[in-house]
């Protein structure tokens, strides 16, 4: 069995797809984007082909090596988030190969279904209390938010009194025990993130997400001390180095590695083992479509430490198509007493609406990061 051909999609709202096909007529498909930078990834999926056809999809760990270290330079995100739907895709085909889906061919499953949570409010949140009691009537057990609009490295201690009566809605809707999930975003710098975090502690949240960024990794430990609070990170990194780096710091409890940007399962998989070493929790990062959200099920099933799935349903960035328009199979992403089970059908566990497919890419999205500004006129982090 050889590769044959490989096709990359751009669809609505931001996403990417890949497509492999062999010469037996095994399909497999990957989500391999970066918000933002749709067009780049798909260029540097272009440029791989010469790696990939003609060899034998079989051979993930040799095939992600040499897309990996053959380009001399690495790293990134635009080469991992093309190598994470490369390699997604061959997971696929393997798993249709042997029947089965791609956590039995990982050391099978450890559970058999994982929580997930939903977002609530938009990039400026309004109105998150009856969002979230809205989730928690239709079996959600867990939501998250954006916790502030921009700030400045000091700003108005308004927008502080702002985020803790959001939150405070929420846990009087919601009850006690309602997971509360607050994701910063990387809108908030040390001085005013220290003093968030620190005022947040009386609601009890679930976790605190990006606090600062990961540039920045070096003040975790710092930011951790100021609150009794899981403290969340990594969409922003790419690597089981970069993830190294984070662990070897401290005072992260919580992993977030993304499926679609941090060189896929192959990739992933040995950030969690390497997370699990440290005693910290894995949560996939997942606002994208249903491919990367059926490789991140393949990897929760497989590891001890996933505590929790992000998933995009309803979620604001997702104009003009949303999860389930891509895949034929939504008896399968049902979300019960705010769970998920595990993919049931071969490979990633996914049937792709290739004729949908088709059909958005023909007017490829060109979604981009809204450019927002302080009063003063300087850039704010979005």
């Amino acid at each position: 069995m050889k590769i044959k051909e490989l096709n990359t999609y751009l669809v609505r709202p931001r996403w990417g797809f890949v497509e492999v096909i062999t010469d037996n007529g095994y399909v497999g498909w990957g989500e391999g984007v970066l918000e933002g930078h749709a067009e780049a990834v798909k260029a540097c999926i272009e440029e791989m082909k010469p790696y990939l056809i003609g060899k034998d999809p079989a051979c993930i760990e040799d095939i992600w090596n040499t897309i990996y270290r053959a380009g001399f330079y690495r790293g990134g995100g635009v080469l991992m988030s093309a190598i994470a739907g490369i390699d997604q895709a061959l997971w696929d085909i393997k798993g249709k190969v042997f029947n089965a889906p791609v956590y039995q061919l990982m050391g099978g499953k450890c559970r058999d279904k994982i929580l997930v949570y939903s977002w609530i409010g938009g990039d400026r949140p309004s109105d998150v209390g009856m969002a979230a009691k809205e989730k928690m009537d239709a079996g959600f057990t867990a939501i998250k938010m954006n916790a502030t609009e921009e700030l400045q490295f000091i700003d108005n201690y308004k927008k502080i009194d702002d985020v803790l009566e959001r939150v405070a809605a929420i846990r009087q809707a919601c009850g006690k025990y309602f997971g509360i999930a607050i994701d910063f975003h990387g809108r908030v710098h040390k001085p005013m993130a220290k003093i968030l975090a620190k005022k947040l502690e009386e609601f009890n949240p679930m976790f605190l997400e990006e606090p600062v960024l990961c540039e920045h990794m070096e003040l975790f430990p710092e930011i951790a001390a100021c609150c009794n609070i899981p403290i969340a990170t990594g969409e922003r990194l790419f690597s089981r180095y970069d993830f190294k780096r984070l662990l070897q710091i401290g005072g992260v409890d919580i992993i977030q590695p993304d499926l679609s940007h941090a060189g896929g399962i192959t990739e992933v998989k040995k950030i969690a083992s390497m997370a699990e070493a440290y005693d910290v929790a894995l949560a996939p990062h997942c606002p994208l479509g249903p491919i990367a959200l059926s490789a991140c099920l393949q990897v929760d099933a497989t590891s001890y430490n996933a505590v929790i799935q992000e998933q995009s349903i309803g979620i604001h960035y997702n104009v003009g198509k949303s999860v389930l328009d891509y895949i034929k199979n939504h008896e399968d992403f049902e979300f019960v007493d705010g769970y998920v089970n595990l993919p049931k059908k071969a490979g990633l566990g996914i049937e792709v609406n290739k004729d949908l497919v088709v059909e958005e890419n023909k007017e490829p999205h060109a979604w981009k990061n809204p450019v927002w500004r302080h009063k003063d006129g300087s850039v704010a982090e979005w």
